[in-house]
């Protein structure tokens, strides 16, 4: 399984600590409980997300509306 790399902060949030990153963080776990599974790994740096899943299913729905919402840019 992969890790999926999101640029959503701006590049002074670099840390789980800080208040937007934990709030994401505290998102993603609901999410990972609504799907009966765990965040495996979370981590920010320079504002960039990474984050994994132990769940196939919901790893690929992430990537799905990843994939359109950049697609509803072009």
């Amino acid at each position: 399984m992969g890790i999926i790399e999101v640029d959503m902060f701006e590049q002074d949030i670099d840390s789980v600590d800080h208040p937007e990153a934990s709030r994401l963080k505290s998102l993603l776990e609901e999410v990972a409980m609504d799907f009966e599974c765990k965040l495996d790994f979370f981590s920010v740096e320079k504002g960039i997300v990474s984050f994994s899943f132990d769940s196939d299913v919901l790893m690929a729905e992430i990537i799905k509306v990843l994939q359109n919402g950049r697609n509803d840019q072009h």
